[in-house]
């Protein structure tokens, strides 16, 4: 048990209130506490950073450090920490009904009232909703979803869902099929089957001689090389998200999306879009299918739907699909689907950002100061590229700008040395191999945006003089 033997106890609500020394603390959770995405032990050598409150973009830690989030938490916190009418709205619907399923020809106010509120703020004729506890959750459910649609229409083969390489969908077995990161299907037997993978239109690492507006084409056209391989009878929907998060904030070219939206139209393949990021206010619109242009026939939902102040996510789906659903049993769902409390949760969290302007904001005001601030990083020796969409955006750092080089050193290394930098500084950026990426809350202030650019630019600068000392500024 690691020493857990050794640690005096205490009264749970003692510890949360009042909590223990951070020693303490780290040695509890090393012992009982397992972390996802984590080599534990390696967590246990080095000690968890221990979260004890957050107001607006700032976190504090259990010594009394500040950090700025420039991650909104897991890209999820968009209207900033502390608000409390969330809390406040919990609190009656605890109160009124704290839980109730919607299994058995059953619902209630808050499932309806939600359902209703992302009907009205989706795009065209996407009105209905099959809720879950996370983008994992509802990407599981578009699994069954478009493989039951086809089957419905007498198209029982048509089954084979495309995603890409070094896309992000979840973690669940198979949403973390749906998912393109290769270190993720070593474990645990991924891909389930009939899922497909083409190449991610990552133009600064993977776009050679081409121009980013060829790249992008021939990316797309990927998609429609693989129906054709496959047999479009075969393939059931194509899924992305509208920007790649997880995989790097990788803004896919200008020529990217039109042409995989032709595609999809041209051989009848559903389109989902993971909006589970990009959704919310994240690019300046409501969903980043706006954004970019996308006319999907489902849309994946989660994090910002309540900016994480409780769990919930969910599938938008169109009314063609809908129809076609509705005329079975559909043999799926979660005990939480549309758990009132998130729900209620979820509502308020829209209600803040519609009533007090917060997404027109990212898109008229703060947006493009971020977007100044953050390109001008670029012009920063380690830097390579700067790319930003609305309140998501990813640096590349190289040894070689002109090249688009790579470093000598194992992927990631850099990164790490930077990230680290970062937080001691107070300031929570995160890395992706070799690329520092940020997603801040919507509400970011334009002092904070100052503050944000200059803690990155000192991060930089101590990552460059570190690799200098070195030896570690060479290309692969």
């Amino acid at each position: 048990m690691r020493g857990a033997a050794t640690l005096r106890k205490a009264p749970l609500m003692n510890m949360i209130t009042n909590h223990m020394p951070t020693e303490e603390l780290r040695a509890l959770d090393s012992a009982h506490h397992m972390h996802p995405f984590t080599h534990n032990n390696d967590l246990t050598k080095k000690g968890a950073r221990v979260i004890t409150r957050a107001r607006g973009v700032t976190l504090t830690d259990s010594d009394g450090n500040d950090y700025l989030d420039a991650m909104a938490g897991l890209w999820c916190v968009n209207i900033g920490y502390g608000r409390t009418e969330p809390a406040d709205a919990s609190a009656r619907q605890m109160h009124e009904l704290p839980f109730y399923n919607t299994f058995f020809q059953t619902t209630h106010v808050p499932a309806i009232a939600l359902s209703t509120k992302l009907a009205e703020l989706a795009p065209r004729d996407l009105n209905h909703v099959f809720f879950a506890s996370s983008g994992s959750e509802a990407n599981d459910t578009n699994i069954r979803l478009v493989r039951t649609y086809w089957a419905q229409k007498g198209h029982p083969d048509k089954n084979i869902i495309i995603s890409r390489k070094n896309a992000y969908h979840g973690s669940s077995v198979g949403s973390g099929s749906l998912g393109g990161m290769t270190f993720m299907h070593e474990q645990g037997g991924l891909p389930i089957p009939n899922i497909h993978h083409i190449d991610q239109p990552d133009w600064w690492n993977e776009g050679g001689d081409m121009s980013p507006e060829e790249f992008g084409l021939e990316r797309a056209q990927q998609l429609e090389k693989a129906i054709q391989d496959l047999g479009e009878n075969r393939v059931a929907a194509f899924i992305a998200e509208p920007i790649q998060g997880a995989g790097g904030v990788i803004i896919p070219p200008s020529t990217y999306w039109p042409e995989i939206q032709r595609i999809c139209d041209a051989y009848d393949i559903l389109l989902i879009a993971d909006e589970v990021i990009c959704g919310f206010g994240r690019t300046g619109k409501w969903f980043g299918s706006e954004t970019l242009n996308i006319r999907p026939d489902i849309m994946t939902i989660a994090k910002g739907l309540s900016s994480g102040y409780a769990p919930i996510g969910g599938s938008i789906i169109s009314d063609e699909i809908a129809a076609v659903i509705d005329n079975c049993e559909f043999a799926h769902g979660y005990t939480y689907s549309g758990h009132p409390v998130s729900c209620a949760v979820a509502l308020e969290n829209l209600r803040i950002l519609q009533e007090e302007g917060i997404v027109d904001r990212v898109a008229s005001t703060t947006g493009p100061l971020m977007a100044e601030t953050w390109h001008s990083l670029a012009d920063h020796p380690l830097v390579g590229e700067t790319n930003i969409v609305g309140m998501m955006g990813s640096m590349v750092m190289t040894p070689d700008k002109e090249s688009r080089a790579k470093f000598a050193s194992e992927s990631g290394a850099v990164g790490l040395i930077c990230r680290e930098n970062c937080f001691k500084n107070g300031l929570v950026m995160r890395h992706v191999g070799d690329r520092m990426i940020i997603s801040p809350p919507l509400v970011i202030t334009p002092k904070e945006i100052k503050t944000l650019g200059d803690r990155a630019r000192l991060a930089l600068d101590l990552t460059y003089k570190h690799l200098k000392s070195e030896g570690m500024l060479k290309a692969a």
